[in-house]
């Protein structure tokens, strides 16, 4: 849509489009956006000065307004006409991450209500025993995912290519030892001594001078095997599976490799430094 079809008196404001598709990708329409960006580059309006600025639709001015305040990002005065404020970019996204924080926790619960009995209630599963996982956060959400199942013990070798992946172990592992798990963390010589005194705390941890894959064993049940990127390329893969006998030979591998490393002491911590 041209400029001139939404406003003949349309003038141009000082906002990258860097800046646009950020806004958009925040939740605010293109009309929210040219009257937000109006008002921070020409300061406090009416109504109309903004349509005029904006190039927003006098008829749709009020609407556009209205849902600006709704959202956090400007406020009005009581004066006759009344005059419209932006908020500042920082208290205003504040605003929006904790109203979107809020939005998000209350659809993941009704989400989880409604649509796991129909997931349980089917008796099998559809997915194959055996899966290819591609990239960091599909990663990172099924290994999220293999944790909340575990039950009795969580193994986990960490070689030093997948630190990214460290980052959500501690977390983890505090949870599962306030639910008395045992939880086995292996982890390469070379890992940084704060990270393995983060992991001593709450985890059993042991270090191996060389580790050539990593992954997640949860019980006996469910294997994350993380294999780094794929002929070559920095993106990451995995496979998950569920399958028993896949998963007891990944434990079994686990504890040969746990066997031969070396118990973490305050030596080692020193010595990695």
């Amino acid at each position: 849509m041209s400029h001139e079809s939404e406003g003949e008196k349309w003038i141009p404001v000082s906002v990258s489009e860097r800046a646009k598709r950020a806004l958009d990708g925040l939740g605010l329409t293109g009309y929210e956006i040219k009257a937000y960006a109006s008002l921070i580059e020409f300061g406090n309006m009416t109504a109309a000065e903004v349509s005029r600025h904006s190039g927003v639709p006098y008829s749709k001015i009020y609407d556009v307004l209205g849902t600006l305040e709704s959202k956090g990002w400007i406020e009005a005065d009581r004066s006759r006409p009344s005059k419209f404020y932006p908020k500042s970019p920082s208290t205003a996204l504040e605003t929006t991450r904790t109203r979107l924080e809020r939005e998000r926790a209350k659809n993941e619960e009704v989400a989880l209500k409604d649509l796991m009995p129909l997931y349980d209630k089917r008796g099998s599963k559809e997915l194959p025993e055996i899966w290819i996982v591609r990239g960091e956060f599909n990663i990172l959400s099924k290994v999220k995912e293999t944790l909340d199942t575990c039950e009795k013990e969580l193994m986990v070798a960490l070689p030093s290519v997948l630190d990214e992946f460290g980052a959500t172990l501690i977390p983890v592992a505090s949870a599962l030892k306030e639910k008395g798990l045992n939880v086995m963390i292996m982890v390469s010589s070379g890992t940084s001594p704060d990270f393995l005194r983060s992991l001593s705390r709450y985890a059993e941890v042991r270090l191996r001078d060389q580790m050539f894959g990593g992954g997640v064993i949860a019980d006996d049940k469910e294997v994350v095997l993380l294999l780094g990127g794929e002929d070559g390329s920095e993106s990451q893969i995995a496979i998950w599976a569920d399958h028993p006998g896949l998963a007891r030979l990944a434990r079994s591998y686990f504890g040969y490799l746990w066997n031969d490393s070396h118990p973490m002491k305050e030596t080692s911590i020193s010595a990695s430094k």
